[in-house]
C-alpha cells in the first residue's frame, strides 16, 4: 500500500542519516561512546543474573544519575542527531534502571556497610565550582558544567568500596575497565578534534583527565590480573 511504502522510504531516510552521521563521527569518539554503553550493559547483565548487587556501590550510580540528568536536559531543547538522542536516553534510563535494581528489586543484596563513601564531599564541591567556572553564566550550561566535574569523580565511592572490601568481582572489573577506557578515548578525541577542527573545551579536557588518573590504578591492576585470570585487589 502507498502507506506502506512511505513508511519504507522514511525509515530508509532515518538509517541512512544515521549512517552518514556516525562516518563523520570521529572513530575515537564512536568507539568510546560504545565503550561506555557496554559498561552499562555488563552492570546491568551482571547484577540480574547473579540476582545480587553485591560489590556494586550504589552512592556511584546516584552520582552517575544525576551527571546525566543534569546533561542531558538538552534532550527537550537541542536536537543533534538521531544517534545523540538514543544514546543520551540510554545513559538516563540505563541508569536509572540499575539503580531500581540496587535500591529496591535486589535491596537485600546491596552491601550499604561497605559503600560509605561521603558522596556529598563529590557534590558540593562540583556544584560550587560550575557556578564559579563556566562556559557561560546560564541554568543550562552550569548545570553541564556540574555534570563534568561530578563525573570525573563519581566512580570514587566504588573505587573506595573495592578498597574496603578488599577485591572486585571479575565482571565488576569488566564494568570499571569499560568505564574507563571510554573516559580515555574520550582524551584522545578530544585531541584529535584540537588537531583536525581547531576546536577544544579545557572543561571538558581538565575534567576528564582527573578522571582518567583516577582510573589509572585500577586499570593497571586490570591489565596484570584481571587479564590472567586473577582476582582485581586495590591497595587500601
Amino acid at each position: 500500500s502507498l502507506r506502506t511504502l512511505v513508511f519504507e522510504r522514511d525509515k530508509d531516510v532515518c538509517v541512512f542519516i544515521v549512517l552518514c552521521r556516525l562516518c563523520t563521527m570521529n572513530v575515537f569518539r564512536f568507539v568510546g561512546d560504545i565503550s561506555h554503553l557496554i559498561a552499562i550493559i555488563v552492570l546491568l547483565v551482571k547484577i540480574w543474573r547473579s540476582r545480587s548487587c553485591a560489590g556494586i556501590s550504589g552512592k556511584t550510580q546516584v552520582l552517575y544519575a544525576i551527571v546525566f540528568t543534569t546533561r542531558y536536559l538538552d534532550l527537550f531543547t537541542n536536537f543533534v542527531s538521531y544517534y545523540n538522542t538514543a544514546m543520551k536516553v540510554f545513559f538516563i534510563v540505563g541508569t536509572c534502571t540499575t539503580l531500581v535494581l540496587i535500591f529496591w528489586k535486589f535491596r537485600t543484596t546491596y552491601d550499604f556497610e561497605n559503600d560509605a563513601f561521603r558522596a556529598e564531599v563529590l557534590v558540593i564541591p562540583a556544584a560550587g565550582l560550575a557556578v564559579l567556572v563556566n562556559h557561560e553564566f546560564s541554568v543550562l550550561e552550569i548545570l553541564w558544567t556540574f555534570s563534568i566535574y561530578l563525573e570525573s569523580v563519581a566512580i570514587m565511592p566504588q573505587l573506595f568500596m573495592i578498597t574496603k572490601t578488599g577485591e572486585a568481582e571479575t565482571i565488576t572489573s569488566h564494568y570499571l575497565f569499560a568505564l574507563g577506557s571510554y573516559r580515555a578515548l574520550y582524551i584522545v578525541n578530544w585531541v584529535w578534534r584540537y588537531y583536525t577542527e581547531g576546536f577544544y573545551d579545557i572543561i571538558a579536557i581538565v575534567a576528564g583527565c582527573v578522571q582518567t588518573l583516577l582510573y589509572s590504578d585500577f586499570l593497571y591492576l586490570y591489565i596484570t590480573k584481571v587479564i590472567k585470570g586473577k582476582k582485581l585487589q586495590l591497595p587500601a
